[in-house]
């Protein structure tokens, strides 16, 4: 469970005013010494991330954050970066002082609240001042009394995190087995090129792998120069061909148009984001203009090589697709503009080390900008004229496209 990628832990994140005890909270249930524990406010500069298992829930990432009433030029830097934790928060621990409760916890449970995030809030340090009944009363919430640099009140918060799960957060929607029945095989092509790092598959390729095996199928793996011979050898046509998004066209030429075909970007966009959305996204390029601005979104950071699929590919098959330039800007892991006003498209990754809330956080933010947002896979396929055959796996998808 240590190496539980980040995407599929449940991601609690702990809030408050400096000083009020959000590291020794977390220290205290993590039962180690994660976060540097100081009578000195603001402490704690970035985001601290701790991995665990935390039974029965399973694998749990809590993220300590810097004071939201850090002060000063570095400290507005530290506010913006625990700022970002709310969009991939989906359980919220609200750390304060028992004796005080103003306009910042205020604010932090508003920010919560409208995100419809699941919150407990912590009145800590209770050996000095007890939580007002007043208070108490106004929030509504579920809440623990505790002396974290004591360890008392862990018990009781663990359980009330149990009780906090979102619904649906243990059955995350699956990444392919529900369109492979049980006993059918499906193909993934891995093409093997300067992308691919030495001696592994990439995050998406292991995630659906294990996701069919979870659902009883069959999974064969081969390279995308390898498909057309391993496809005479079945005795009976595979469920579905999956493919990297970059081998579109070339796999596309040899899968029967009988046999459904996606791409593992397609995959994720269904399980980390809203795919619907998604797909309006993807026909907006239909609507580009020459001088356009399009925001490319990475959520890992990497040193791009040559012919980079974010930096080089998607940009090119864009231009080559719209007939003239277009003006595009990168961002990279969970820095993301607060403007997105001036961008015609934002094309985002598969996100597959990210939770889903995160995506969604994301596609909500270009909403209410109404700004199109899709990502690599759907934007390779609807430029190369293979985005109807991607989405036949996906009626609901399928069903948006032929109302354009």
């Amino acid at each position: 469970m240590r190496r539980t990628p980040k995407g599929f832990r449940l991601h609690i994140g702990l809030f408050g005013r400096r000083n009020a005890g959000k590291s020794s909270v977390l220290n205290a249930i993590t039962r180690q010494q994660v976060s540097i524990v100081s009578e000195i406010a603001g402490t704690t500069t970035d985001p601290v991330e701790k991995p665990m298992e935390l039974l029965p829930i399973g694998p749990v990432l809590f993220i300590d954050t810097a004071g939201v009433d850090d002060v000063g030029a570095l400290g507005k830097q530290r506010v913006r970066k625990t700022r970002q934790v709310f969009d991939r928060t989906e359980v919220g621990i609200i750390v304060v002082d028992a004796g005080q409760w103003n306009e910042f916890e205020d604010a932090i449970l508003g920010e919560l609240r409208e995100r419809e995030i699941p919150t407990i809030v912590v009145f800590n340090k209770t050996d000095i001042a007890k939580p007002q009944a007043a208070v108490i009363e106004k929030l509504k919430l579920p809440y623990v009394e505790m002396v974290a640099t004591e360890g008392h009140g862990v018990f009781e918060l663990r359980e009330a995190l149990i009780k906090a799960v979102p619904e649906g957060f243990i059955n995350a929607p699956p990444i392919i087995s529900d369109l492979v029945p049980p006993g059918e095989l499906a193909v993934l092509v891995v093409p093997i090129d300067k992308e691919a790092p030495k001696g592994r598959l990439i995050l998406p390729q292991v995630q659906t792998i294990r996701d069919l095996l979870d659902g009883d199928s069959y999974c064969m793996v081969v390279k995308d120069d390898q498909l057309h011979d391993a496809l005479k050898r079945l005795k009976h046509p595979p469920a579905i061909v999956v493919t990297d998004s970059q081998a579109f066209a070339k796999v596309s030429a040899e899968v029967p148009p009988e046999v459904p075909l996606t791409g593992f970007s397609i995959l994720f966009a269904r399980q980390k984001g809203d795919l619907v959305q998604f797909v309006e996204g993807a026909m907006a390029i239909e609507r580009l203009q020459p001088g356009d601005r399009v925001l490319i979104a990475e959520a890992c950071t990497h040193h791009p090589i040559e012919d980079d699929i974010g930096r080089v590919k998607i940009p090119r098959w864009l231009k080559q697709r719209v007939g003239g330039e277009l003006r595009f800007n990168t961002t990279q892991g969970h820095d993301f503009p607060d403007d997105l006003t001036d961008y015609r498209l934002v094309v985002h990754c598969g996100a597959c080390m990210w939770n889903r809330r995160e995506v969604l956080s994301r596609m909500m933010r270009c909403r209410a900008a109404g700004v199109p947002i899709c990502n690599y896979g759907m934007t390779i396929a609807y430029t190369l004229g293979l985005f109807e055959r991607a989405l036949r796996p996906f009626p609901e998808a399928l069903e948006v496209y032929h109302k354009s």
